[in-house]
């Protein structure tokens, strides 16, 4: 398919410096795509709040994206915006913000973003006592499930259909369950719907269990990986922390601790502003990563420091040959 104005305007002019790295990158991950790679992306920092649905989407329905790793933040502000985009506020000079005028936005139940406050009352809970609901369920009757399998119920039950106020093309976790996508969410106590299961376990309505751990999370993305990495598996990686730590372990889990060959990830891009400095994982160059056994000599590398609300929906635009 011949590419659009969006991507013809990128070969055109991102010449240099991150402006070269985006278009190399975007063009390196279309190669692997042709090649019959798959391709995981983890999601970091505050994507799901600042609409990168509405281009993430588009690449899981288009079979550019094969599997996700994501904070339980990103799992869950995607369909906070779902439900209560109406009700969000944006403060476009956050920055002026003073103590007084943060305190002002709690006491309204707003929880600020950056320049995006989420609606408490419209968003979290609109969405908790139907989670609430399938955690007694499951506590009830035995049965237990990943954090995101919860959210793919929710969604594909109709539950909160009616509560809808955007384009569902526009939720890339819609997407995702619409597609049954593999995805692993580390470290999810540590989110919103993270912090309403432990209140709910702590009061005796549901137990632990009925959510399955991170652990499991990493044995399934082993077999997930083991079956699909026959032609080579990418990695896009938005943004740093446990979102992408996580995933990219596996093969040397794999590899040494399991004593099982398998390919190394065969493509890495990350998208991040952190610094490289003393003890920044999120800010080191790919290159640290081959003495980890995750990525190999060959691998084609990419680091763009930029704003990824900006870089991934340009990278994603060239993809969908936009």
């Amino acid at each position: 398919m011949s590419k659009g104005p969006i991507s013809t305007f990128l070969q055109t002019n991102f010449k240099h410096f991150n402006a070269a790295a985006l278009i190399e990158a975007a063009q390196a991950y279309e190669q692997k795509l042709s090649e019959g790679n798959k391709m995981l992306v983890s999601l970091a920092g505050a994507m799901s709040t600042a609409e990168l649905g509405i281009s993430l989407a588009e690449m899981i329905r288009a079979d550019k994206i094969h599997a996700v790793s994501c904070t339980g933040a990103n799992l869950e502000e995607d369909v906070f915006n779902l439900v209560a985009h109406n009700h969000y506020k944006r403060i476009p000079k956050y920055r002026d913000l003073n103590p007084e005028g943060e305190q002002e936005l709690l006491e309204n139940q707003y929880n600020r973003v950056t320049d995006t406050c989420i609606p408490e009352m419209e968003a979290m809970r609109v969405i908790k006592e139907h989670l609430v609901q399938r955690w007694v369920n499951a506590a009830s009757n035995g049965t237990r499930k990943f954090p995101h399998e919860y959210f793919y119920d929710l969604l594909l039950s109709g539950d909160i259909l009616s509560s809808y106020q955007i384009n569902p093309e526009h939720s890339w976790l819609l997407a995702a369950a619409e597609k049954n996508l593999s995805i692993v969410v580390p470290g999810w106590e540590d989110s919103t719907c993270g912090n309403f299961f432990a209140s709910h376990c702590i009061e005796g309505r549901t137990n632990p269990q009925v959510v399955k751990s991170g652990i499991e999370y990493m044995i399934e993305l082993a077999a997930w990986y083991q079956k699909e990495s026959v032609k080579g598996i990418g990695f896009f990686q938005i943004g740093g922390g446990i979102a992408g730590d996580f995933p990219i372990c596996v093969v040397p889990m794999i590899e040494q601790d399991l004593g099982i060959s398998v390919p190394l990830w065969s493509y890495f891009c990350q998208i991040s502003d952190s610094t490289t400095s003393y003890g920044s994982y999120s800010g080191a160059i790919p290159n640290e990563k081959i003495t980890w056994g995750k990525l190999g000599v060959d691998t084609p590398k990419f680091v763009i420091e930029s704003d990824a609300t900006i870089v991934a929906p340009l990278i994603f635009a060239y993809l969908l040959d936009k």
